[in-house]
């Protein structure tokens, strides 16, 4: 994403929000896998989470009824999120054909942000083996990390079995999602925090409306560079944020 805010490539706008919808099935799948451990902060953050659709006016209720399969989080919803997480990702791979299918035809972006017709090679060898490079490498960190240091990144209260009479005292989510829970927080209205929440990722949708620039890359806007770099800034503070417990002010 910040790559393609950085060469402008969301004026492609079939690649751009294909790109978005894989987006959110990840985040989905993400959270259905974190779930199935069926520990106290599997069962709490579900608990938290699907409960955000009962904000939703009028059938916000029995549409939070309807996803846990009865009056509680149980073994049904359970049931679902494991079936859901795993044929999510197969979904996930139709839409990644179709991104670069999209991509083939037209064309990817440069820092430069200039027509490339001249420089152009074939798919394959070229992309395919540097793809096939960065898969690699992101794989050889994530077994590094399950190998090597498993609990680097969990919560010791996910080792303890789910209990619905007790909740933990601070409840939150995995690294990945902790700035969208600092945004939901930060909002004292259910309501108005998850509308807060989903506008955090759709607003990506409308970034091709706000380009009014002849130049389709950001290396030569210093103030759009700017304003990228105190983007991610942001989201690193929201992350730190919703990794703290919830004190009086």
């Amino acid at each position: 994403v910040g790559r393609g805010l950085y060469y402008g490539s969301f004026l492609l706008l079939e690649t751009w929000n294909i790109g978005i919808i894989l987006l959110l099935m990840t985040m989905a799948t993400a959270f259905m896998g974190y779930v199935l451990p069926w520990g106290q902060m599997s069962f709490w953050g579900a608990t938290v989470i699907t409960n955000l659709l009962s904000a939703i006016p009028y059938i916000g209720t029995d549409l939070v009824q309807w996803l846990w399969g009865g009056y509680s989080i149980d073994n049904p919803t359970l049931t679902r999120f494991f079936t859901l997480h795993f044929i999510l990702p197969f979904i996930i791979a139709t839409f990644t054909i179709l991104h670069l299918l999209f991509l083939h035809e037209t064309g990817s972006n440069n820092p430069c942000g200039i027509p490339s017709d001249s420089d152009k090679i074939p798919f394959h060898p070229y992309y395919t083996t540097k793809d096939i490079l960065g898969m690699a490498l992101l794989l050889l960190i994530l077994m590094t990390l399950v190998l090597f240091s498993p609990d680097l990144l969990s919560d010791p209260d996910n080792y303890m079995p789910a209990n619905p009479l007790s909740t933990p005292p601070h409840i939150k989510p995995e690294w990945y999602f902790l700035f969208a829970y600092a945004i939901l927080r930060s909002v004292p209205n259910k309501l108005g925090g998850v509308l807060a929440l989903l506008l955090s990722i759709l607003i990506l949708t409308i970034v091709p409306m706000l380009h009014k620039s002849k130049q389709q890359s950001m290396m030569f806007r210093p103030l759009s560079q700017f304003l990228l770099w105190f983007l991610i800034m942001i989201l690193l503070i929201l992350t730190w944020i919703g990794s703290q417990p919830v004190n009086q002010p």
